[in-house]
């Protein structure tokens, strides 16, 4: 990550900068139907999520330009599983983003990298997300692998 760049952890007044992400992550992947509906709807939730500590995000911080780019974490109520006992709690990954303006930078390995460095000191055993075909690789580099997860659409 170049040095201009900081990262710091979001908070409840950064939620329409991280909706703003979500659509356009969204509309980057050509899914562009309810996107003005969404991004409303999801900035009232991060805002409560977050200020309940249930959403985590990480922004990166251009000084010349604002939040660039972020990442963030939504914590499930998960059942204790063996190799995780002491808690009830899932790490999910989600709205991994960087503005166009600023992408080849690192940025995103930086973001998920602070948060898997996180995910470690909490003491979780693993982490998961959802890859596009856009982020795949870099996650595949740091280490990510398909699991047997199964989906039905309804």
């Amino acid at each position: 990550m170049e040095p201009r760049y900081q990262i710091r952890r979001a908070a409840p007044a950064d939620a329409a900068a991280i909706a703003h992400h979500r659509r356009s992550m969204f509309s980057d992947m050509g899914l562009t139907d309810h996107l003005d509906a969404m991004e409303a709807s999801f900035a009232a939730y991060a805002a409560e999520q977050i200020a309940q500590g249930a959403y985590l995000g990480w922004l990166v911080i251009d000084p010349e330009g604002g939040i660039v780019g972020g990442a963030g974490v939504q914590m499930f109520e998960w059942g204790a599983v063996p190799r995780v006992p002491h808690t009830h709690l899932r790490p999910y990954i989600m709205n991994v983003y960087v503005e166009p303006a600023h992408r080849r930078a690192g940025l995103a390995r930086a973001l998920l990298q602070a948060i898997i460095d996180w995910a470690r000191a909490e003491g979780y055993g693993s982490i998961t997300l959802h890859a596009s075909e856009f982020g795949r690789p870099l996650y595949e580099q740091l280490g990510f692998t398909a699991t047997n997860e199964m989906r039905l659409a309804l």
